[in-house]
């Protein structure tokens, strides 16, 4: 007979409610797969169905976790998830259904069951760390390389977001604000307004009137010739930014920001954050231009 420990039992299994659905398994399986068995005490069943997962979940020592609910006491998240029999069982990851069953099943199809859903988030790491390493590679200025694994993310899940917008970055990266376009137009609508996508979105805006290089010089030349002409400057700094030389256009703008922190009425520090927003969280101008924007906001 397998005994199973009270502790192990304790800490992977538990009983949840309507009230507390949200944090016991929607939330939480944001961070680990989450099984929901619904049951009630005169389900037959239920009674040996129950131990069995109990008995796989507690070996694979925290890799998932089991709610119980009693759908006498807790009918309304059952009737939402269309529960007409029981025992049924319900698999969440990522905050949402992806898999069920009902009726009672042996152990084996339940062990099947239950390490098709945990190979499915080590699928999701392999993913998160493939964008990691497209993102390193984007920032070391090697486009091919960052737009190849974020094509392969793509081929296999064609709804992933942040590879999208990092495919979109790579067309931008180029000059190619059209492309890039075109590939953002790949995200559900109700995904657009998803912050990597608006991201991306706000990063083509400053694109959209990038000026000739003889253009762009006449400015230098300007702000070259007169140092205190701030409006020049200003404009100097949105031209680069418009070309994507971040850097460049925020050493422009910090030297209004030391001025006078609402330099425009604010407009100075608008088209920094602006510049923040289109390089992304994560870029190093954006983590050394936010640092230097609070040593100025907190001196």
């Amino acid at each position: 007979m397998d005994i199973i420990s009270p502790g192990a039992a304790q800490s992977h299994v538990s009983d949840g409610s309507d009230q507390t659905f949200m944090a016991d398994v929607v939330e939480a399986s944001k961070t680990q797969p989450v099984l929901v068995d619904f049951w009630a005490p005169w389900c037959g069943p239920c009674k040996s169905l129950t131990p069995v997962i109990e008995k796989v979940i507690n070996s694979l020592g925290g890799k998932v976790k089991l709610v119980k609910i009693n759908i006498d006491e807790n009918p309304g998240v059952a009737g939402q998830l269309g529960v007409r029999s029981i025992p049924a069982v319900f698999a969440f990851d990522g905050g949402r259904p992806v898999d069920a069953f009902q009726g009672a099943q042996p152990e084996n199809q339940i062990r099947a069951f239950i390490d098709k859903l945990v190979s499915g988030t080590d699928g999701a790491a392999e993913i998160a760390e493939a964008i990691e390493q497209a993102g390193a590679a984007l920032q070391a200025g090697d486009v091919g390389t960052a737009a190849q694994i974020y094509g392969a993310i793509i081929e296999a899940d064609q709804t992933n977001v942040e590879a999208i917008a990092g495919l979109a970055r790579c067309y931008l990266s180029n000059g190619d604000a059209e492309r890039a376009g075109q590939i953002l137009d790949m995200v559900p609508p109700e995904r657009q307004s998803d912050p990597a996508i608006k991201r991306v979105r706000t990063a083509m805006s400053l694109m959209a009137d990038a000026p000739k290089d003889d253009e762009l010089e006449t400015a230098r030349e300007k702000v070259t010739a007169n140092p205190d002409d701030d409006e020049a400057r200003y404009e100097l700094a949105e031209m680069l930014s418009s070309r994507r030389r971040f850097g460049d256009a925020l050493d422009h703008l910090f030297m209004l920001l030391k001025k006078d922190l609402n330099w425009g009425e604010g407009k100075a520090k608008a088209k920094l954050l602006e510049i923040f927003e289109a390089a992304g969280p994560k870029d190093r101008i954006t983590i050394e231009g936010r640092r230097k924007l609070s040593s100025l906001m907190f001196a």
